[in-house]
């Protein structure tokens, strides 16, 4: 997130994102709390915590950073200290989502595939702990990036807007974090993600195979395989999601790297490096919506739920006029 967009494309995209966004992870927010999905209490935390953060991630990076940045550039947001912890929480909010859907990752890898170790780990317990460390080093680790930046200009002695600062390029120390930052978001994800979805996939379709043969399950039906094949669409669709919506991200910073480019700061919305690097921006942020329609799409109790809470202001308007 270097620096507001602007334009019409950006103008429009980031508005919409917030009108879908928003909403679409409050009522999730919402279902999830009550516990009504047939979801066990461990996973019910891990997808709260995630649809939290994926909503604070709209509040802060697209509702504040961008949209305030484009339609409110006088306001105190605009100032460097003002963009400054806006930048912080952005990022913190962003490492959040991503490593509390890494943590969801790892629960319902232990639970299916580690059997000796699942009621140990994947208790309420664990996933509050791991919840709550999560957020706190997300937090934490992103605190320094307040010292990247300078003012782009001051007026009355007011500093306003965020400059990189040269030495985060040059110095040995930022050049470090930089990397760190890169690595603990996205790569690191990337990775512990896809190698954990496809053991987890693999030991589903080999125990799914051992199964038919005691069951002689293929002509008949059993539960028990159709919510392990749920599963499998529901991690297939929580990783392709990340990856797909990532990649890009990942891309440019190696572009960055390799060709030993900077970050465009610039205002020339035709230009390529400013293309490619918005596109990026834009489908990261894109990324803290899709979960929410993923669960609707593949958890049939959660769609039960949706439709109910999508229901209710109609069903309360009848109710009043039939008194």
């Amino acid at each position: 997130m270097h620096g507001p967009a602007n334009g019409p494309v950006y103008a429009i995209y980031y508005p919409v994102l917030a009108v879908i966004g928003v909403p679409a992870n409050f009522v999730a927010i919402v279902i999830l709390s009550r516990g009504r999905c047939g979801l066990s209490r461990c996973i019910t935390y891990y997808l709260v915590a995630v649809v939290v953060t994926d909503f604070l991630v709209i509040v802060t990076a697209v509702i504040l950073n961008r949209i305030g940045g484009i339609y409110f550039r006088e306001s105190i947001l605009s100032t460097t200290p003002g963009c400054a912890v806006s930048t912080v929480l952005v990022y913190a909010t962003r490492d959040g989502s991503v490593w509390l859907t890494v943590a969801f990752t790892i629960d319902r890898f232990v639970a299916i595939c580690c059997q000796g170790l699942k009621s140990r780990y994947c208790t309420e317990k664990t996933a509050s702990l791991v919840i709550g460390l999560v957020c706190t080093l997300s937090c934490v680790k992103n605190v320094p990036f307040y010292f990247t930046y300078q003012p782009l200009y001051s007026l009355d002695g007011v500093p306003w807007f965020c400059d990189i600062k040269s030495t985060y390029y040059t110095w040995p120390a930022w050049q470090a974090y930089d990397w760190l930052d890169r690595i603990l978001t996205p790569f690191l994800p990337f990775l512990l993600i896809l190698l954990l979805n496809a053991l987890t996939v693999r030991h589903i379709v080999v125990a799914s195979r051992a199964r038919r043969r005691l069951r002689g399950a293929e002509k008949s039906g059993d539960p028990e395989m159709d919510n392990r094949k749920r599963s499998i669409i529901l991690l297939f669709a929580i990783s392709l999601s990340f990856l797909l919506l990532w990649v890009t991200y990942v891309g440019h910073f190696l572009y960055v790297r390799v060709m030993a480019e900077s970050y465009f700061t610039g205002l020339d919305f035709n230009d390529p490096q400013f293309i490619l690097q918005e596109t990026t921006n834009m489908l990261q942020l894109l990324s803290s919506c899709t979960n929410v329609f993923i669960y609707a799409v593949t958890q049939k109790k959660f769609r039960e739920e949706l439709k109910i809470a999508l229901l209710l202001p109609f069903d309360t308007l009848t109710r009043c006029l039939k008194r």
